[in-house]
C-alpha cells in the first residue's frame, strides 16, 4: 500500500495562499525596517517578529510536516518583490524561522499541536532575534533603558505575532480551509 504524499496539491495551494498573504505583510515590514532602525531601534524586534506568521498559520491550519518551511519560502519570495535588495535576508529569515518551527514540531513528531508548542518556537526565535539584532543595530551604543526595552520587545515580538498567527489559523480552520 503506497502512502499518501505529505505535500499534496491541496496542501501546497493552502501554503501558497498563506505565503502570499504573509509575504505581503513581510514586504511591508521590510519597507519600514530602515525607518524603525533609525528612529526607534528598540522596536525592530517587533517588526522582525512578524516574520513568524507564515509558519505559525500554516502549521495551525494544516498540522503537517514541512508546511512551515514551504510557506515561509513562498512568503520570502513575495516579500522580495517589495525590496529585491533584501531577497537574501528574506530567504535567510524564512529558512531560519521555518527550520525552528519545523524542528519544534518534529521533536513532538508532529503530534502535539497545543498553543504551548507554537510559543516555544516563538521564544526560541525571539531570543535568537534579540542576540542577532543587538549586534546589527549596535544597541550597546544606546542608553540602558533602550537596551532593556529592545531585549524585551525582541523576545516578546515573535510571541505576540505567534498569538496573532494562531488566531488567524484557528479562524481559517473554522472557515473550512483545512477540510479534507
Amino acid at each position: 500500500m503506497a502512502s499518501s504524499p505529505v505535500l499534496t496539491t491541496r496542501v501546497l495551494l493552502v501554503c501558497a495562499a498563506i505565503g502570499v498573504a504573509t509575504g505581503i505583510l513581510g514586504g511591508i515590514a521590510g519597507l519600514i525596517t530602515p525607518g524603525v532602525i533609525v528612529l526607534t531601534p528598540y522596536l525592530y524586534g517587533l517588526v522582525l517578529g512578524s516574520h513568524v506568521l507564515p509558519g505559525i498559520i500554516a502549521q495551525e491550519v494544516l498540522r503537517r510536516p514541512l508546511v512551515a518551511l514551504v510557506t515561509h519560502l513562498i512568503a520570502a519570495l513575495i516579500s522580495s518583490a517589495f525590496n529585491p535588495a533584501w531577497s537574501v535576508r528574506f530567504i535567510g529569515t524564512a529558512l531560519l524561522f521555518g527550520a525552528i518551527q519545523e524542528g519544534i514540531a518534529a521533536v513532538t513528531r508532529y503530534r502535539a499541536w497545543g498553543a504551548w508548542r507554537f510559543f516555544v518556537s516563538a521564544g526560541v526565535i525571539g531570543v535568537l532575534v534579540a542576540v542577532v539584532v543587538f549586534f546589527a543595530v549596535d544597541l550597546g551604543a544606546f542608553p540602558l533603558w533602550v537596551q532593556i526595552a529592545y531585549l524585551a520587545i525582541s523576545v516578546l515580538g515573535p510571541v505576540a505575532w505567534t498569538a496573532v498567527g494562531l488566531a488567524i489559523g484557528t479562524s481559517l480552520s473554522r472557515a473550512g480551509v483545512a477540510r479534507r
